[in-house]
């Protein structure tokens, strides 16, 4: 299926939409990460701040692995045999976006108003304004993954209900939806890191479990 507005996620057209890029699908995977690892250092570097260095490592390398499951995702689904309602709902609806955008503002309300020790904890008192401009961008990336994630399990459980689908198609949504729950598995590798900050933490496991139960129910439900 053509990649044509509506039928890709925003993260997509984005990188497929520069004119005259024409970037590959891992080489922009490549960018990104070696872009935002080499801000992560030279600011931790450059400011001293090198017990927030691992962390921000953690936090752009589970980013660059969404950016992969991302396009995975995208691709996959648009080779189903499903009908137009599907990806229309799953690409069109721009939801993902929505709930990205959500959950970012809440962890930007946690940090600001309603416990700030986090990022004491690792920028110090006085935090550099280019570190927290890099912190927010790499926290925007997570949370946008994260919405899509979710956003796709919602969409499977939906599929799985509302579209009957050939044996070879059904064992494909398996795998996918598999592979949706893999990825929200590798988010607990921010979980040292918020083991003194209950409530993101909560929010983390959270997510991770609403996602391997739905796309659970959606693979034995297909």
């Amino acid at each position: 299926m053509s990649r044509n507005y509506g039928e890709t996620w925003v993260y997509e057209s984005l990188v497929g939409g520069i004119p005259g890029l024409g970037l590959s699908r891992a080489l922009a995977v490549a960018i990104q990460f070696a872009l935002f690892e080499v801000g992560v250092v030279a600011l931790g570097w450059y400011y001293g701040l090198w017990d927030a260095v691992l962390a921000g490592t953690v936090a752009v390398a589970v980013a660059a692995v969404g950016s992969v499951e991302m396009h995975r995702l995208g691709a996959i689904n648009r080779r189903l045999p499903t009908p137009a309602a599907h990806k229309r709902l799953l690409f069109g609806s721009s939801i993902e976006i929505v709930l990205g955008v959500l959950a970012f503002i809440a962890l930007v309300t946690y940090l600001i108003a309603w416990d700030g020790t986090l990022i004491g904890r690792l920028f110090g008192s006085d935090p550099p304004i280019p570190v927290v401009y890099l912190t927010l961008l790499i926290l925007w990336d997570l949370t946008y993954r994260i919405g899509t994630s979710w956003w796709s399990a919602v969409v499977a459980l939906w599929r799985a209900v509302h579209v009957d689908l050939p044996p070879t198609a059904t064992a494909r949504v398996r795998r996918l939806d598999a592979e949706n729950i893999a990825f929200s598995l590798i988010q607990l590798a921010l979980v040292p890191f918020l083991l003194t900050e209950p409530v993101l933490l909560g929010a983390v496991v959270g997510h991770v479990l609403a996602v391997a139960i739905v796309c659970s129910a959606a693979i034995a439900l297909s």
